[in-house]
């Protein structure tokens, strides 16, 4: 009896100092953790949108009407948990169920990592859709989308009524295109190479439109100015004008004026030339004047670009560039990496506040966000070690990550709670993801080098190590049997956080690569006109030979109207004698009698049409003129393939080319005429059927419609409609201009 009475009184006295230290406890407030589905449907009965505070640098809680406003488009109750991904532990549905479970709410339940949805749940409600828009949003949206544009675009499929389609398209596409969609923002890699581009093109598009300009216009003036013969075979005009080489085969040069004709030539002056043009005084046909200097003027070529002329090019590639810049900034527009949100200083110190409150009341704190890293039994037992230390040691077991308050420093977090807890004490940090421990030593006298070296092993945890409840108990004992130090230690000042908003600000669009890339722009610039120029000159060159094929007997000639305009014949005229000058420059031997009659016709022709000899079309040529300088380079041609050939023209037009048929031609008039019909040079086309007879306008017609017959007008051409030779009418030219 005896003794089980001392049995009872003895289990007694143990159920009754166990409830006391619980009442102790429950005085001092320090009730043990909630779980945390408790916890999270403790904070969606006070809000349907719960935002961690871990995440203040991606998703400040200050957002959370954002998520509100959101969620009322889907029309039924929504529940939205946005953690950090490593909270949902491996099954985020099986926290949803316990949320749902604790909070007891008919919904959808969302919830929401770091890197987009990782599950969805409906209770109670019906919303088709969700599943498949949680999968199309997982294919649809680039990895750097923040979880409020996640939201926004799974919101947005439920809403479209597609959600299924869409789902299947997206994963289609995704097994098409394995790097996924483009990033939804601009990054600070993305903005160097933006800054980059807008260099090259600032000063690269204006540099090359400045110079191919220059080319064009360069190129235009020198086509209207030939560069004199010089040293016996001549040269063609760079710029395609009218070039007349020095005579070859025996001829010699007479006042700037050369005739192949038997070997000699000599000027005829003093009388007045049909036409009005003076022979032996003035600009044509003399040895003093213009005529009567060896070679031909501008023998160098036109000089540089006027400076006068550049200037305005010059201001109009700088607006060109100007204009580059600007649209650049409208397209480049972006001033940030993330979605334009930015934490307030609340929500930036919210994780602090809540860590700091929980240390103040219980030596151990355990982040009720995240799964449970210790058991209850674990927590009891650290709470018991660290009430028998007699050196203040605190145990905050919170995650850590780049997008909390500290940016992942967890000597940042450490200071900030020695900060606000404003005393002395040794602050362990253990990550419950990790399994990583920190410790950080402020004022207490313990040995540090004892803390550094001992509890190494426990700070990088292995696989096969123990759990952290257990490392953690290891700890607090080298802590106990550590060595006292004789003044207390303060540690060095980290480094500060990145401020949250310059962090996600990206740099001007005019800094960084934008002058490299200017110099790139400018060696682009270069290189592309380089590249333009060959290409030019190539086709040039193609043409040309191509133009000088063509006008072989046999080839298509240039186009013959019946009553061609004054620009028609001096562009065909100047392109005929290019053709002629640069069909006579690669011929090595010519028959004799070829080599004459084609430097007779393209001599007679620049008599014609080039009196100032400065290697342009003369402003004053009549189209008489021009028309018999563009048939005398047209029987030019034939000459050097076929001499036979280049006798005789089309009557009708001299245009059409070379005759190689006569028909009988009855005089105009009736009566006893018609007997005494001739006999003419035509072309094929017009010995089946006679065309139109050539018509010209008269030199200084007043009527500017007013067209007459060739051959009614003065001048060496008329000579053709009574079918003159090609040899007679060279001779008549010369003639006519006082050269012999």
């Amino acid at each position: 009896m005896r003794a089980g009475i001392v049995l009872v009184a003895g289990w007694l006295a143990v159920l009754f100092c166990t409830g006391s230290v619980q009442a102790a406890e429950a005085a001092r407030g320090v009730p043990d953790s909630p779980t945390q589905t408790a916890y999270l449907a403790e904070q969606l009965r006070k809000d349907p949108v719960y935002i961690s505070d871990q995440l203040p640098r991606e998703v400040p809680r200050s957002t959370a009407p954002d998520f509100a406003r959101e969620a009322r488009r889907l029309g039924v109750s929504t529940y939205v948990i946005v953690l950090p991904s490593s909270s949902f532990g491996a099954e985020p549905s099986a926290v949803l169920a316990g949320v749902h479970d604790r909070l007891g709410r008919k919904g959808l339940y969302v919830a929401i990592g770091d890197t987009g949805i990782d599950a969805v749940q409906t209770y109670g409600v019906s919303l088709p859709g969700a599943e498949d828009a949680s999968r199309a949003t997982l294919y649809e949206l680039a990895y750097d989308a923040t979880p409020r544009e996640v939201f926004r675009h799974f919101v947005d499929v439920v809403t479209s009524g597609h959600a299924h389609q869409r789902a299947e398209q997206a994963r289609a596409a995704s097994e098409d295109d394995p790097d996924g969609p483009p990033s939804v923002h601009t990054d600070r890699t993305d903005r160097e190479n933006q800054s980059f581009v807008t260099g090259i093109a600032v000063t690269g598009i204006p540099l090359t439109a400045l110079l191919i300009t220059v080319y064009a216009l360069q190129r235009r003036r020198v086509r209207r100015a030939a560069t004199a013969a010089t040293g016996g075979a001549g040269s063609p005009s760079a710029a395609g004008g009218v070039r007349v080489p020095v005579t070859r085969g025996g001829a010699k040069a007479v006042g700037g004026r050369t005739t192949a004709a038997g070997g000699k030539a000599t000027v005829h002056g003093g009388k007045k030339a049909d036409g009005g043009k003076k022979p032996g005084t003035g600009a044509k046909g003399t040895g003093s004047g213009k005529k009567g200097t060896s070679g031909r003027k501008g023998g160098g070529g036109p000089g540089p670009y006027p400076r006068e002329r550049l200037l305005p090019l010059l201001a109009a590639a700088a607006v060109l560039g100007g204009l580059i810049a600007f649209t650049a900034t409208q397209v480049f527009d972006d001033t940030t990496s993330g979605d334009g949100s930015r934490p307030t200083a609340s929500d930036m110190r919210a994780r602090i506040d809540r860590v700091v409150d929980g240390l103040r009341r219980d030596p151990l704190y355990t982040d009720p966000e995240s799964p449970p890293a210790l058991d209850a039994a674990e927590r009891a037992h650290l709470r018991r070690h660290l009430r028998a230390l007699n050196v203040p040691v605190v145990i905050a077991a919170v995650p850590s990550s780049t997008d909390d308050e500290s940016g992942g420093n967890r000597e940042l977090l450490a200071k900030a709670l020695h900060t606000r807890l404003r005393r002395d004490l040794l602050i362990v940090l253990a990550d419950p993801g990790s399994g990583s421990i920190d410790l950080v030593n402020y004022g207490t006298r313990v040995d540090d080098m004892y803390l550094i070296d001992r509890p190494r092993d426990l700070s990088y945890p292995q696989s096969t190590d123990p759990p952290l409840g257990h490392r953690l108990d290891q700890l607090l004992t080298y802590v106990s049997k550590s060595p006292k130090a004789k003044a207390g230690h303060m540690p060095y000042e980290p480094p500060a956080a990145d401020d949250p908003v310059e962090e996600k600000a990206l740099p001007g669009l005019f800094t960084g690569d934008f002058e490299p890339g200017l110099v790139i722009g400018t060696f682009l610039a270069g290189l592309l006109f380089g590249l333009v120029a060959a290409a030019c000159g190539i086709v040039r060159r193609i043409t040309r030979r191509r133009r000088t094929a063509n006008g072989a007997p046999g080839g298509a000639r240039s186009p013959a109207p019946t009553e061609p305009s004054t620009a028609w014949l001096r562009r065909n005229a100047r392109q005929e004698l290019d053709a002629l000058t640069a069909a006579l420059e690669p011929v090595a031997a010519l028959p004799e009698d070829s080599q004459r009659r084609a430097w007779e016709c393209l001599d007679a022709a620049a008599l014609l049409i080039d009196g100032d000899s400065d290697g342009r079309i003369d402003a004053d040529a009549t189209p008489a003129a021009l028309a018999c300088a563009i048939v005398l380079a047209r029987a030019g041609r034939t000459a050097i393939g076929e001499p036979d050939a280049a006798r005789f023209v089309c009557h009708r037009n001299p245009l059409h080319g070379v005759a190689h048929k006569r028909v009988q031609v009855p005089p105009e008039g009736g009566g006893r005429a018609r007997t005494r019909a001739r006999s003419l040079p035509v072309c094929e086309a017009c010995r089946l059927t006679l065309g139109p007879v050539l018509r010209l306008r008269p030199s200084g017609s007043a009527r500017r419609g007013a067209h007459a017959p060739y051959a009614t007008l003065p001048g060496p051409l008329a000579a053709l409609g009574d079918g003159t030779e090609i040899d007679q009418l060279t001779r008549d030219v010369r003639e006519y201009f006082g050269v012999h």
